[in-house]
């Protein structure tokens, strides 16, 4: 599992709110937050940007540097 995906999953674990109160406020399904929290899929990077946002957070995304 990629470390964004482990991060969200922690967030969300963390966060105190069920999946369906997620899922009401993000628009994201129930079912789609099921399978993140069970590592079978990801979301997209619209999906992720309202979770993470919901949650308090946001997506920063960085050009990878490249090593010497």
């Amino acid at each position: 599992m990629s470390k964004i995906l482990y991060q969200v999953r922690k967030l969300i674990e963390t966060s105190g709110q069920t999946r369906y109160a997620i899922a009401k406020a993000t628009g994201i399904s129930e079912t789609q937050l099921s399978l993140l929290m069970a590592g079978k899929k990801g979301l997209s990077l619209d999906s992720m940007e309202l979770l993470t946002e919901h949650l308090g957070h946001e997506v920063v995304l960085r050009k990878k540097r490249k090593g010497k």
